[in-house]
């Protein structure tokens, strides 16, 4: 029992120091640091604002808060998605020289954006206050929750990613343009009241969906669909098991790779 605890501590210690280095490299020589991290969905929502709300006029209320509302959680995916793909790659002389679970290399790059965001909530909230609403006392309890289950999602798809980009390498640039698709797809600058009845149910095909549509529900109404939290939970334990078996069938060729 003392070496299971004891190994724990290890991990644990392992991916706090690896995710401190990870912030560390990201903001070397950068002035504004932390708040690049709030500029870019920002800068979107304001794009989409002007676009969307100022010139065709979309009827929809507090648009501004409803595009933050989503904007910020994708943003946690997107680019843990896209950065993840080269976690083996550019890290190719630590898993030369050190012994360690190569696996910890792109959970490191999720749990740093994951950081990120949730430092951002703040600016969700500032949000709300300025449309005269509120944050929700079931923030408390529910936020954790989505955490985990963003979590789950996206270290499976991360993981999956980096290790199959080792062997190939275009990979990384279909990743890119697969984040991109899925943006569109997903009721991120709309709502998934706007997308018509008879496609509505392909709605469930998106794994990213339901994850997106409950973190604006929790800030804007302080709710959650219990369904789709279900279906967060299905897509993300899927995810997760098919990157861990990517990973485990790989992972002996890592070094002929790297």
């Amino acid at each position: 029992m003392r070496r299971k605890t004891g190994g724990l501590r290890y991990y644990f210690d392992l991916i706090t120091v690896l995710t401190y280095k990870e912030i560390k490299v990201k903001y070397k020589n950068s002035v504004l640091g932390y708040l690049w991290s709030l500029a870019y969905p920002l800068g979107f929502a304001f794009v989409f604002f002007i676009a969307f709300k100022v010139v065709m006029k979309v009827p929809m209320k507090d648009y501004a808060l409803f595009l933050v509302a989503g904007l910020f959680p994708w943003q946690w995916f997107s680019n843990s998605v896209c950065f993840s793909s080269t976690a083996f790659l550019a890290n190719s002389s630590l898993i030369k020289k050190t012994n360690f679970p190569r696996s910890f290399l792109p959970l490191v790059i999720v749990l740093n954006d994951m950081i990120h965001f949730i430092l951002s909530i703040p600016v969700v909230a500032l949000f709300l206050f300025l449309y005269g609403r509120s944050p929700s006392f079931s923030w408390l309890y529910w936020i954790p929750i989505l955490l985990f289950l963003q979590l789950l999602l996206t270290y499976g798809i991360s993981l999956a990613g980096s290790s199959i980009n080792l062997f190939f390498r275009d990979l990384e640039r279909l990743i890119n343009i697969f984040t991109m698709f899925i943006f569109y797809f997903t009721p991120i600058i709309y709502s998934e009241d706007m997308i018509p009845e008879k496609y509505r149910n392909l709605l469930a095909l998106n794994p990213v969906a339901p994850l997106m549509v409950s973190w604006r529900s929790l800030f804007l109404k302080g709710t959650l669909d219990r369904e789709l939290l279900f279906h967060s939970l299905m897509y993300g334990t899927l995810f997760f098991l098919f990157g861990y078996a990517v990973y485990k069938k790989l992972s002996y060729r890592f070094a002929e790779a790297l």
